[in-house]
């Protein structure tokens, strides 16, 4: 299991955004030929116009790469060592020379884990040697040496998988802590958290006898991830989209007005649905307040 994991990890190719997040022809030539940023950006919102995008640069803008002439999709950022857009891109590993991402980051938590199982056995079956080391002089050196490896390979190990199990529970990868992805209410490091039960099957898959073997059973394509349900009175919901395109640095800047819910998605559709509109809107008196109340998974 552990050479199965490190060899899925290793040869397991990024996943890249499919061919509707890059320019039409017209609107390539068009954006190269404009000069001007604001230009270039309108653009671009034409383009994402009609792309499950909900992330943004911190100035608003939208997040484009030139050197693959592309529209990042959320949470997806550019390898400079692969010199590629990689899907929800955690790191570039130097251990497997690879990106690690949407489409083998599974396997790199099977791998640390079996790496970490393969250190403890080792370290196990060398201890009864490594005490006889101080009580014989004929013992030999290398073992001595086999454990003080084991020991310290599975310290370090054991580390690196706890950061990223807090990483699943939380929904996050490694840029994501650092570089909070920015939504149209502002940066937010948990925008992608739908609790820990769902972030934990969002990468391992909804079938638990699949969950220790090294083979592909994440939810989604890497390019629409579900967001955490907005708790937001309809109220304040219209007066900030009112006030939002004065505080934006473009005019007409076509977002959302909330990210997508786990609800709209066809990944978690199980949960409560957003009440908008419908005959139970006519009972409700002029002026009163109408909230919406949505529980989230712990």
């Amino acid at each position: 299991m552990f050479v199965w994991s490190y060899w899925k990890t290793i040869f397991t190719s990024p996943a890249s955004p499919s061919n509707e997040f890059c320019l039409s022809k017209a609107d390539k030539e068009q954006y190269e030929k404009e000069e001007r940023p604001e230009s270039q950006q309108e653009i671009l919102r034409k383009a994402a116009k009609d792309l499950p995008i909900y992330t943004t640069t911190a100035s608003r803008a939208i997040r484009y790469c030139d050197r693959c002439q592309l529209i990042k999709p959320d949470r997806c950022h550019h390898c400079s060592a692969c010199d590629i857009c990689v899907l929800k891109m955690d790191h570039h590993c130097p251990w497997v020379n690879n990106c690690v991402g949407f489409s083998n980051y599974k396997f790199f938590l099977l791998f640390l884990m079996y790496s970490l199982l393969y250190c403890l056995f080792v370290a196990a079956t060398v201890l009864q040697y490594f005490i006889k080391f101080w009580t014989n002089t004929h013992a030999k050196f290398h073992v001595l040496f086999l454990f003080f490896v084991a020991a310290m390979f599975f310290i370090s190990i054991l580390s690196l998988f706890s950061y990223h199990c807090w990483l699943v529970a939380k929904n996050r990868s490694t840029i994501e802590t650092f570089r909070a992805p920015t939504f149209r209410n502002g940066p937010d490091k948990n925008g992608f958290s739908l609790g820990c039960s769902k972030n934990l099957r969002e990468v391992f898959g909804d079938e638990k006898k699949y969950w220790l073997l090294p083979i592909f059973t994440s939810l989604g394509d890497g390019c629409n991830f579900p967001t955490r349900l907005v708790i937001m009175d309809p109220e304040q919901l219209t007066v900030s989209s009112q006030n939002e395109p004065a505080k934006s640095s473009g005019a007409n800047q076509s977002f959302p007005t909330r990210p997508l819910s786990e609800s709209q998605n066809r990944l978690l559709t199980s949960d409560s649905q957003w009440v908008e509109g419908g005959p139970e809107e006519e009972n409700v008196k002029p002026g009163a307040k109408k909230h919406i109340i949505v529980s989230l998974e712990s």
